[in-house]
């Protein structure tokens, strides 16, 4: 049997804008500098949306920095420091004053990381806007999952959580108590996610290889990813070395060069 990544069922194009559906708030340090309800949804690229605000939705100022990059579907752009009060966050407003949607050409987005909250409705919003295209599902399964590295059984278990993301494959996350995790060495990555949050790593150090970052979890998931926290997901396309087998068949394997 094999497995090939199925395309999104929608398949946004760069440059489309289309209505948010939920207000958004954005914070520094407490005090509100953007409110809409709701923004503008704006695909810059392919892989999730940015929130763009109208002019009387910033409730800071905006000082001009000189221009920006340039955007292959939304043209020339303009920057502005975002001015809070006392504080200045230095080029954390964009503006493109060519873009192809007219709607667009007065709006600004703000660099994300320059604000250290984000609201949709009352919900903290982690990493990027949500996509409403993308769902999670995360579902107990009693699949049998094995994870193997050059002879040695890293991992077995018949209760997996299968977690399904649009545009991603499957990923098999188990029970430690199924896992060698003494076979596990913690490493200083993280990575992070808008549906399912903050994950840590660690290398794989069995049958006499060391495999670097091929193994994830989440401790302290988001809400579409209750059912993971605490387990770990091995990722069998960072390394060829790394076998995971689903009801015996091959998963996520890296093709040979």
């Amino acid at each position: 049997m094999t497995t090939e990544t199925l395309p999104r069922a929608v398949e946004i194009q760069p440059g489309t804008v289309e209505p948010g559906s939920v207000r958004v708030r954005a914070y520094s340090a407490g005090v509100l500098v953007a409110d809409a309800d709701p923004p503008l949804l704006v695909w810059e690229h392919r892989f999730y949306p940015q929130y763009f605000f109208a002019p009387d939705e910033l409730w800071a100022g905006l000082r001009p920095a000189g221009p920006g990059p340039r955007s292959r579907s939304l043209g020339v752009s303009e920057l502005f420091d975002v001015v809070v009060g006392d504080t200045v966050l230095a080029g954390a407003a964009r503006r493109y004053p060519e873009a192809p949607v007219e709607e667009l050409r007065d709006a600004v987005t703000l660099d994300w990381a320059a604000l250290d909250t984000w609201l949709a409705e009352e919900e903290v919003v982690h990493t990027h806007a949500r996509d409403p295209y993308v769902r999670v599902d995360a579902m107990p399964s009693a699949r049998h999952v094995r994870v193997v590295v050059a002879g040695e059984v890293v991992a077995e278990s018949r209760r997996p959580v299968v977690l399904v993301q649009t545009g991603q494959p499957p990923r098999y996350y188990l029970p430690r108590v199924d896992v060698r995790m003494d076979l596990l060495r913690p490493t200083e990555t993280v990575s992070y996610c808008a549906y399912k949050g903050t994950a840590a790593y660690w290398s794989v150090d069995a049958g006499g290889k060391v495999l670097r970052d091929v193994v994830w979890g989440y401790d302290t998931p988001l809400r579409e990813g209750l059912r993971i926290a605490g387990m770990v997901c091995f990722w069998p396309e960072k390394n060829a070395d790394l076998e995971v087998y689903v009801d015996g068949d091959p998963a996520g394997r890296v093709p040979p060069r």
